[in-house]
């Protein structure tokens, strides 16, 4: 049933896009020949003459268009017509095409506002985080690091935690022998290990039963990661070298020795690098009892673990009254608006895969389980920011999309006229068939998703 409701409610968004330029185009009367509900790719499911329009349902319903007389190219229409969309004024145009896009920021902001009137709050996207309590093996660190069951996290590392995807960030980018090392570090032991055996050179092959002095070993730096990496928006990208097979190997038999006994193939270097793979601490500061406490270091395990059960309590801010609706609704709209922006950076600029593209697959399987897990309000709350998200989306100046027919309009005004039709159709084409394989692509991506359990 959630999945449903997800599907439902995705299908109101495309027809308010499409609504948004049909309605405008009505308001300068001009005449609109085809209202489309999916895209026309395979059967036609159903269609209606009403009035001068004609209504069509199609099979592929991931889509919409409204088309206009000189769209049908069979049409024997006046090139003077006024019936012809490319003979009314480039403001009127721009409008019609700008509607779809404002329609669903008018939709997004309705949602959001329904919401804060009917459940009386919203989500602020902050989470106070507790120990719920202590589950570590006896010999883990947590139990020597003063936590108690009961204290709400405030820091890690000296950055503000707001989530529990933070702490389990963190936990996860600091676990034990990760197989990775910074060059810096490795360089310090390594002169470390110079000083203690200076006989050998830094690449050259230590002898078979040779006794390697070591240095006292030492925990690898604490990860730092910024408000955005904690928030999910951005990937954390280190510079550290990974170890070979054989440099791992070492790594555990040099873990809390004083001394190894060479086999003839160690070299200074190697080793260097096998004592820089050890642990992370996390400098954990909680609140309890109305104080901060600051712990001592609290190091992951191998699976990037402290032991610790959580109680993550979202923070709602209160909506009562018209003005904290709208203003709250606002907010949250603004916030959403520079995580999607900031989202479609990274994309672009490759700090994103593409293997981690999705689409409308995933979307429906998510929002069924927001909905299963959190309530219809949070369904609607997402789907108010699939309707922010439609409305980026369609303005970027891709051809076939609102943001190309834009680019079109701003360039006919420059130059004093439109580009030449077939120019228009080539390039229009092209863009349709860039989408139509981006769709194919992150489809590919959702259904791998659903396969491997990723969603």
């Amino acid at each position: 049933m959630s999945i449903i409701i997800m599907i439902l409610l995705l299908s109101v968004l495309i027809l308010v896009h499409e609504a948004g330029h049909f309605l405008a185009a009505k308001a300068f009367k001009m005449k609109v020949a085809k209202f489309g509900f999916g895209l026309p790719i395979g059967p036609t499911l159903w269609e209606k003459q009403v009035g001068d329009v004609k209504v069509l349902v199609h099979a592929f319903l991931l889509g919409g268009y409204v088309a206009f007389p000189d769209d049908d190219k069979e049409l024997d229409l006046p090139k003077d017509s006024p019936d012809r969309f490319l003979n009314r004024p480039i403001y009127q145009r721009l409008i019609v095409v700008s509607a779809g896009v404002t329609a669903n920021v008018i939709c997004a902001f309705i949602f959001v506002l329904l919401t804060a009137f009917l459940w009386g709050h919203m989500p602020s996207g902050k989470y106070n985080v507790y120990v719920n309590q202590i589950v570590a093996e006896k010999d883990q660190s947590v139990w020597a690091s003063g936590l108690e069951a009961g204290d709400k996290i405030v820091k890690i590392n000296g950055s503000d935690i707001d989530s529990a995807y933070g702490l389990l960030t963190f936990a996860q980018l600091s676990k034990k022998n990760d197989g990775k090392v910074d060059e810096i570090f490795a360089a310090e032991n390594y002169r470390n290990l110079k000083k203690l055996n200076p006989a050998y050179k830094q690449d050259e092959v230590i002898p078979a039963e040779v006794i390697v002095r070591l240095p006292e070993q030492k925990p690898e730096q604490a990860i730092k990661l910024s408000a955005n990496m904690l928030k999910g928006f951005q990937k954390y990208q280190d510079k550290q070298i990974s170890l070979t097979d054989a440099q791992k190997q070492l790594r555990d038999k040099v873990a809390g020795k004083s001394y190894i006994v060479s086999d003839g193939t160690y070299t200074l270097n190697n080793i260097a690098f096998a004592l820089s793979d050890s642990v992370r601490p996390l400098y954990i500061t909680v609140s309890r009892n109305g104080k901060n406490v600051e712990l001592k270091p609290i190091y992951p395990n191998e699976q990037g673990q402290i032991g610790i059960q959580l109680n993550a309590q979202e923070i709602l801010i209160p909506t009562k009254g018209i003005k904290s609706a709208v203003v709250t609704s606002g907010k949250y709209l603004y916030d959403q608006t520079y995580m999607l922006l900031y989202g479609l950076y990274q994309i672009v600029s490759g700090k994103i895969p593409l293997k981690d593209l999705h689409g409308i697959i995933a979307i429906t399987k998510v929002g069924g389980d927001i909905i299963d897990n959190n309530g219809f309000f949070s369904g609607l709350l997402l789907i108010a920011i699939i309707s922010l998200d439609l409305a980026i989306v369609n303005f970027l100046p891709i051809p076939a999309l609102d943001g190309g027919h834009v680019l079109f309009l701003i360039l006919e005004k420059l130059r004093g006229k439109p580009l030449e039709e077939e120019v228009i159709d080539k390039i229009g084409t092209a863009g349709f068939l860039f989408l139509i394989l981006l769709m194919v692509f992150v489809i590919f991506n959702d259904i791998f998703a659903l396969i491997t359990k990723q969603l």
